[in-house]
């Protein structure tokens, strides 16, 4: 009986131990999830493009004047823009609420109408810059280089953003120019830059930018500089 009585406490000794390690490794993983990288799948819904003084802040785009740099210029004066800085372009979000991850929000067919205005408005409804109105969307196939791409995808480690956005594509006057980052081919030509920016995890609020040069067409050599600013949804579309 005595033999039978310390055996039982042995057992019971290694299952106590059992479960404090168990406990362990589930707490481990926990903190690795929540402290590692989440990769953010749904909707960055957008806020509106706005200026007050000299302070610009919501959604907009730049053009950089071939030689310029995304720091300084010099910019594109677009005289269409809504902006008392003209070489600030004002963008508000599309009938999609905003830049969709994981998937794609493609152009309307036809992407243009008759006088040579983008009809795509998913992401952001076009704007008018230089004289035709430029809109903005997502394609499995490149429209300007024909190449496969892969859906828009950012991750965010620490609330620093990373990713790719490599369909990213504008069509303007008939034309169209791919503004990724990086290019379809993985390259990131001239002033090409990463995506990058930051996430609130708590108020998901967010703020992405990047840095893309045309290659070909009217433009070449002209730098797209992206801000996009607003709130994340998960798995909305």
């Amino acid at each position: 009986m005595r033999q039978r009585s310390i055996v039982t406490l042995f057992i019971a000794g290694l299952s106590v131990t059992a479960l404090a390690g168990c406990s362990s490794s589930s707490s481990s993983t926990t903190t690795t999830t929540t402290t590692g990288s989440q990769a953010l799948v749904g909707t960055f819904r957008l806020t509106a493009g706005a200026q007050s003084g000299a302070t610009v802040s919501g959604t907009y785009f730049r053009m950089v004047q071939p030689g310029g740099t995304v720091a300084t210029g010099p910019f594109f004066s677009n005289p269409d823009s809504t902006a008392a800085d003209k070489t600030y372009t004002l963008l508000v979000p599309g009938s999609g609420g905003g830049l969709a991850t994981g998937t794609f929000q493609p152009n309307p067919n036809p992407a243009f109408d008759n006088s040579g205005d983008a009809l795509a408005h998913q992401i952001v409804l076009p704007a008018k810059f230089a004289g035709n109105e430029f809109g903005v969307s997502t394609n499995p196939t490149d429209p300007q280089t024909s190449a496969t791409v892969h859906a828009p995808a950012i991750t965010s480690t620490g609330g620093k953003l990373s990713g790719q956005v490599e369909a990213w594509t504008v069509s303007w006057n008939k034309l169209y120019f791919n503004q990724g980052s990086p290019k379809p081919n993985g390259t990131s030509p001239g002033r090409t830059s990463s995506v990058s920016g930051t996430y609130d995890s708590t108020t998901h609020a967010f703020v992405i930018t990047w840095a893309s040069q045309i290659v070909g067409g009217p433009y070449n050599g002209f730098t797209g500089s992206w801000h996009l600013q607003g709130t994340f949804a998960a798995g909305a579309k």
